[in-house]
């Protein structure tokens, strides 16, 4: 925490965002599970006291005659600032100061004259206690500063890995594809494909999509890694084993800012066209209406052939080359990590898995927070199932991140 020039303390954020990657360990998962047993730390408790007391001090100061302009402005976004916080902690204390008579009452109500009240009084309770779920979690939103492209449209990529386990991983591939397409319209975002690349028996190599709508990269970043799916083939010799097989597929998510102002010199560019392959009308196969961009400075190769239009497909695939190349941008400013693109690619290997798909079990098993979901068919579907997934990782994100705080500042405390 450190003094501000007009007397009253600003905290430093929490988490530093550059410096933040979804990697839980043991000992974090068993101290601060969720948010309200993060919640009861001493040291939060300490820190959210004095958030709340600079609040009211600032709000005091505000009332003084003597400030100048520039005070007011400095002191008034100062409360802006921590008036959400405040409110929201005040909520958490008068829930708990109502669970706690709850629990004083429930412990006289024994006789079986007050059954029916104590039913009622353990039913407010368990309202009481959702309710501090819920704003606990807002809390800790507050409190975690939101990463510089968190509001930013994405491009998702989607790749088939390279396994024994034949058609299995182009399959999976596909159902991962239409998995975030159909997430896309749950959450009614907008879901563009720029580039699908099938395979010959139905399943999928490659897909790329440009993704836009509220909050789209905040909800995407943590699915971006090697998934790995384990199931019997429906169709082949594998097929008639009944014989289990693993595959696995890798997603990239790059965060797309609206205003991407990266130029790109014609003379960089390698421009090829082809015939379009897969659905898409009388024109496929017919038109070299598919475009492929290379850019020879670093390599990178995007295409699309979802347009009719040759001039569509590459007005599209130059987006697409821009975002990437953005994303380098990205990484440099990541520099004392891993890249993000390699962070999620990886080498496609299974020991690199962040979420396994165990259809023979109807098991989903998400590695980076140790939990398990059982129904493949409701995450699949890209609905509630994967929505209320998601949010369980941006929660444990949350968690993970005030909690690397409170270890730091107790070091911090150790050390002075």
């Amino acid at each position: 925490v450190g003094l501000h020039s007009h007397g009253f303390r600003r905290p430093k954020p929490l988490l530093d965002t550059a410096q933040f990657t979804l990697s839980f360990n043991s000992r974090h998962r068993k101290k601060h599970q969720n948010s309200p047993a993060l919640w009861k730390h001493e040291a939060v408790q300490k820190y959210l006291e004095t958030l709340s007391e600079e609040y009211q001090r600032v709000s005091h100061q505000l009332s003084a005659d003597s400030l100048n302009d520039f005070e007011q402005r400095t002191l008034r976004r100062r409360c802006a600032d921590l008036s959400p916080i405040a409110a929201a902690f005040q909520e958490i204390k008068e829930a708990e100061r109502e669970v706690q008579e709850l629990e004083a009452m429930c412990t006289e109500l024994d006789s079986r004259d007050e059954k029916q009240l104590l039913q009622l009084a353990l039913e407010e309770k368990e309202s009481l206690d959702k309710k501090m779920n819920m704003v606990c979690r807002k809390l800790f939103q507050l409190l975690v500063p939101q990463e510089k492209y968190d509001t930013s449209p994405v491009i998702l990529e989607v790749t088939a890995g390279r396994t024994t386990g034949g058609d299995i991983c182009q399959q999976f591939t596909k159902e991962v594809f239409e998995m975030y397409q159909n997430y896309a319209n749950y959450k009614r975002w907008t879901f563009d494909i720029v580039n699908y690349a099938p395979a010959e028996i139905g399943g999928l190599h490659h897909a790329a999509a440009h993704i836009s709508g509220e909050n789209v990269y905040r909800h995407l970043k943590y699915e971006g890694g090697t998934h790995r799916v384990q199931r019997i083939p429906e169709t082949g010799m594998s097929a008639r084993m009944q014989r289990i097989h693993t595959g696995t597929m890798s997603v990239i998510v790059l965060p797309q800012p609206e205003e991407v102002d990266i130029k790109v010199n014609p003379k960089d560019l390698r421009i090829d066209t082809f015939r379009a392959k897969g659905a898409g009308g009388q024109h496929v196969n017919k038109t070299d209406s598919a475009v492929r961009i290379v850019h020879l400075p670093t390599g990178l190769t995007v295409e699309c052939q979802q347009e009719r239009s040759q001039q569509l497909n590459k007005e599209i695939a130059l987006r697409t080359l821009r975002a990437k190349l953005y994303q380098q941008v990205i990484e440099k400013q990541l520099s004392q990590q891993q890249s993000a693109r390699k962070l999620q690619l990886g080498t496609r290997a299974q020991s690199e898995r962040i979420r396994t798909y165990n259809f023979t079990q109807d098991r989903v098993t998400d590695h980076r927070i140790s939990h398990v979901e059982r129904n493949i068919k409701e995450i699949l579907s890209g609905k509630e199932a994967l929505d209320n997934l998601i949010n369980r990782l941006l929660e444990f994100a949350e968690i993970k991140a005030v909690t690397q705080y409170l270890e730091n500042l107790q070091a911090l405390e150790g050390g002075g």
